[in-house]
């Protein structure tokens, strides 16, 4: 825990990371598990749990003495994924797109940090298709929601996000500096990002902003396929229909449209 910042607690940060251990699990998981996992001594580990435990974010099995996640943790994302207008606005938007495209449609808010999240999908009817989970992250980089997010922001975040580095994903990562910084003024200039072969070498997608209030770019729609199936041809014909909403649902939000 060397990287803990001054005023930061380490305490806490260990608790987030025992809870973030057990999220990530599908299957409920043993105190040896989560001390490799987060790196903790056993009687830390336990502390930890217990403490988890009587705050009703975790459950232990009495029998198998295994830990999982309670429902409690939903309520800490209820504001955040709660049907207010904006949200119903995006469905809706999300619906069109996969209506008229068949294909299924993501909406993936930054972190913060150096990633999206996938807060929002709606599935098309194709059968064939790259089916990414709530809660699934995607770097900045090399994903085309984090490409089309990252071009809107300010300058110093965009330096800020080289400077730690642009790791090699696939064998079309960009990973040079100066090409990267080419790429992000491209997509600010044409309002949408492709991924090709970037984060999965099976795998394009093309992605839009959403623009809000003050000029704020958060959050975007994205589209992904296996690329035999998702040619650069067809992210092509997608961008028409993805530069639509981008526009419309930004100008649904109180934002300035990239074209403006």
């Amino acid at each position: 825990m060397s990287n803990v910042k001054i005023n930061t607690s380490s305490t806490a940060i260990k608790a987030l990371m025992v809870l973030e251990a057990i999220a990530a699990s599908a299957q409920p998981i043993s105190i040896t598990y989560i001390v490799d996992k987060v790196d903790l001594d056993k009687s830390t580990a336990y502390r930890m749990l217990t403490t988890l435990v009587d705050a009703g974010y975790i459950i232990r099995d009495d029998i198998s003495k295994r830990y999982r996640l309670s429902y409690k943790v939903v309520t800490l994302s209820r504001n955040l994924l709660a049907d207010n207008e904006v949200s119903l606005l995006i469905r809706q938007t999300l619906t069109q797109i996969s209506e008229a495209t068949q294909e299924t449609l993501h909406l993936a808010v930054w972190d913060g940090d150096n990633a999206t999240i996938l807060v929002q999908r709606v599935k098309g009817t194709q059968l064939v298709t790259a089916d990414f989970e709530i809660g699934d992250r995607s770097p900045l980089h090399c994903s085309s929601i984090g490409k089309a997010i990252l071009a809107f922001q300010d300058f110093r975040i965009i330096e800020k996000t080289i400077a730690q580095g642009l790791p090699k994903m696939a064998s079309k990562t960009i990973t040079d500096p100066n090409e990267f910084r080419q790429e992000l003024q491209r997509i600010r200039s044409q309002g949408y990002a492709f991924d090709d072969r970037e984060f999965s070498d099976n795998r394009r997608c093309i992605a839009v902003p959403i623009f809000e209030n003050g000029g704020r770019v958060t959050r975007g729609i994205s589209i992904a396929g296996p690329d035999f199936r998702f040619t650069l041809e067809k992210l092509e014909e997608l961008k028409k229909p993805m530069l639509e909403a981008s526009l419309k649902l930004s100008e649904q939000l109180g934002g300035v449209p990239w074209k403006t």
